[in-house]
């Protein structure tokens, strides 16, 4: 059997706290994997990590925090409860794209706008019609192409929405970035990125304008549709059987971890080293996958290369020095890797990354 490697950058599961051995063996001391999720021991755990939650994000005390499986879940919800006729889609990567598909699914006439990697967009062109469009729908952080749009681009895009909502994919920046979570409606993202968690919990984030949307819309044929669930979250619930242990680590999480006010400035400063790394020294021929600095993202460092170097590098970080690099996703796949700067990713793990890189610039030939 192959050993775990020493340090992971995958973005997705990612790395986990390794506080999460003990708190896995408290979940279980505790009598957590068998708590009934209607009884009032659950629902004080709901209390507390949606309070613990809530301060540690910045997360505005008006706003509503639902628990789901996933942020693709999510997408779902969003289009089933608060889309009776369409929404709108900007993205230039595979996640923002699979979005916008499965809106066209379920509401045929959503449309979308793909932009370049390198481009940020002008919000003030965005061909949208605001008294017709029901959902505006952004990716702030596409994992696929490590982008990232700035908060003054969604401010701009929210002051013309008009009518409808703005809803965010933050599902590789929530926990890793201060999102200001009053320049939008809607915002979701899975636990097994920047929040340290294992796959399997998804949190969503709706703005009183959200909340009343849904009530107004009233949309119930789903099992989980927002009205059902924003009743059940009134007493502390959830609609389904929830990931009791997931939201119990998010619990101890949050209150092990530092605010986010503390988090982002390290998460910047660390992700602008690695770009100056990859700029200036381009160890070997690597550079940023990205050219335009103002559409990087922090939380996820693409890395661009000959396929042979690629596969050479992955292979030998895995074999030689322990550590797994994330792929290139879809058509970038075998021209990057992927580097996740996450807060569970110790510093430790990025010097032993370019300890790695500078030592295979040394070797003779290179």
């Amino acid at each position: 059997m192959t050993p775990p490697p020493l340090y992971t950058f995958n973005p997705g599961p990612a790395a986990v706290y390794p506080e999460l051995r003990q708190y896995l063996t408290d979940a279980y001391d505790e009598g957590w994997l068998s708590v009934p999720h209607r009884s009032e021991r659950f629902t004080a755990l709901v209390r507390q990590t949606l309070e613990a939650t809530r301060a540690k994000l910045n997360i505005p005390q008006d706003y509503t925090i639902l628990f789901t499986s996933s942020a693709t879940e999510c997408w779902e919800i969003l289009t089933q409860s608060l889309t009776p006729r369409h929404s709108f889609h900007l993205y230039n990567g595979a996640f923002g794209q699979k979005w916008a598909d499965y809106a066209r699914a379920l509401r045929p006439q959503s449309t979308g706008l793909r932009f370049d990697i390198n481009d940020v967009p002008d919000p003030a062109g965005l061909p949208f019609v605001a008294d017709e469009t029901d959902l505006v729908c952004l990716t702030q952080n596409e994992t696929s192409t490590a982008t990232q749009l700035r908060d003054q681009f969604i401010l701009n895009v929210f002051n013309r929405v008009g009518p409808a909502l703005l809803a965010v994919d933050a599902t590789s920046s929530l926990g890793g970035l201060a999102l200001k979570f009053i320049k939008a409606d809607i915002w979701f993202a899975s636990g097994q990125k920047c929040l340290g968690l294992p796959a399997g919990l998804g949190l969503l984030v709706l703005s009183p304008r959200a909340v009343a949307r849904a009530r107004e819309v009233g949309e119930r044929a789903h099992y989980n549709s927002l009205t059902s669930m924003l009743a059940q979250m009134l007493n502390f619930q959830t609609t389904f059987t929830p990931n009791v242990l997931g939201i119990y680590l998010l619990s101890r999480v949050m209150a092990a971890r530092d605010s986010i006010k503390v988090i982002q400035p390290h998460l910047q400063a660390r992700a602008q080293k690695l770009y100056d790394y990859f700029e200036q020294v381009q160890p070997l021929g690597l550079r940023p996958l990205i050219d335009n600095a103002e559409a990087r993202s922090t939380t996820v460092i693409g890395v661009r290369g000959p396929v042979a170097l690629i596969e050479e590098v992955r292979r030998r970080a895995r074999d030689e020095a322990g550590l797994h690099l994330g792929s290139g996703y879809g058509e970038l796949k075998s021209t990057t890797f992927r580097l996740a700067n996450f807060p569970a990713v110790p510093d430790t793990a990025f010097e032993a990354l370019v300890r790695f890189l500078e030592s295979l610039r040394a070797e003779p030939g290179r």
